[in-house]
């Protein structure tokens, strides 16, 4: 038997330590959350993605009363770049969330089945799509999707 310890690199930021092009796409992931429906949850969540080319795709999380047939933010970025933009990279994404009345002082993460979606556009792309979680207090910037899915399922 071997022990395996799995580490996963995370770097910490204030908000005004981070370049214009991080702070800009957190701003559209923060805008985002204005899209959410969320009646039951009351917890809006909006991501941004920036694209290879410099254009930013957003999303929100649209809930249901059908639990299962809402989405998540992340999820809904992903599908429309992939959707709208086929083919090309996803440099980053942002995510940020709102509820009673203000933005989440820690950072979220996104949820298993966007990991794993996400992960799927960053393997088929072949590039690493940086992932900054917004929180007023800390901004946290791993250096790819894989990094926040240790173990990852990657054989199609």
């Amino acid at each position: 038997m071997r022990k395996l310890e799995i580490t996963i690199p995370v770097r910490v930021y204030a908000y005004d330590e981070l370049d214009e092009a991080r702070r800009k796409l957190i701003d559209r992931a923060k805008e985002a959350t204005g899209g959410s429906y969320a009646p039951y949850s009351n917890f809006n969540v909006g991501a941004a993605i920036e694209l290879a080319t410099g254009e930013i795709v957003t999303g929100a999380n649209q809930e249901n009363a059908a639990f299962s047939s809402g989405t998540c933010a992340e999820r809904s970025a992903c599908f429309s770049a992939g959707a709208l933009h086929k083919g090309v990279p996803m440099r980053r994404i942002a995510i940020a969330a709102y509820t009673a009345g203000a933005f989440q002082r820690k950072p979220i993460s996104p949820c298993g089945a966007c990991r794993q979606a996400l992960l799927e556009y960053e393997t088929a792309q072949g590039s690493p799509m940086e992932v900054l979680l917004y929180g007023s207090d800390e901004v946290y910037v791993l250096p790819s999707v894989a990094a926040t899915l240790p173990l990852c399922f990657t054989e199609f």
